[in-house]
């Protein structure tokens, strides 16, 4: 068992029971996934750009990432339908709790200018999204080997009601937010 899923088990959960006032231990929110995402519209041009970030990705989900494809023809960004334009991974269980112990203590740390996150980014239902511009951030990425610095997005799933309780969830996990906080 992971560490954040052992902390989640042992302390986190019976916090979030005593604090969101729940009446089943059910009830307290948990994280079902997260999924990363780089969009690649350039890669239109160049199929090699899909397979270096595929590459890149698995390197930091520590998990193979998969390439997705357009689904519907855009004639303006001359894509076609079926194009891959670009890579995304969904992380469970063990090896999710891993990728966010590490995106909390060793890659959000590492940006730069970093004042903490926004904690308006909830999507009404729980789900909590942000963006990343550089893919560097991560240890698992080799500096010298990168051909360009990309941006992804990461979405963390939850089990919570509302954006209130996926705050305090987050929270419990040493999440860093901003001062203001959101209701």
């Amino acid at each position: 068992m992971s560490r954040l899923q052992d902390q989640y088990k042992s302390e986190i959960s019976l916090n979030l029971f005593k604090k969101l006032n729940c009446k089943n231990i059910h009830e307290v929110p948990k994280i079902t996934k997260i999924v990363l995402n780089i969009g690649l519209g350039e890669a239109k041009d160049d199929s090699k750009i899909i397979d270096k970030a595929q590459e890149e990705l698995s390197l930091i989900a520590g998990q193979k990432a998969i390439k997705t494809k357009a689904k519907k023809a855009i004639a303006g960004f001359k894509i076609r339908e079926g194009m891959p334009i670009g890579v995304s991974v969904t992380l469970r269980n063990k090896i999710m709790y891993e990728f966010l112990d590490r995106l909390i203590n060793i890659a959000i740390p590492r940006i730069r200018d970093f004042r903490g996150l926004d904690s308006s980014s909830f999507d009404g239902n729980g789900n909590y999204s942000f963006g990343i511009k550089e893919q560097i951030i991560f240890p698992e990425i080799n500096y010298d080997k990168i051909d360009k610095v990309r941006g992804l997005n990461i979405t963390i799933c939850t089990t919570a009601k509302d954006n209130k309780d996926s705050l305090e969830l987050l929270k419990n996990f040493n999440m860093p937010f901003k001062g203001k906080e959101t209701n």
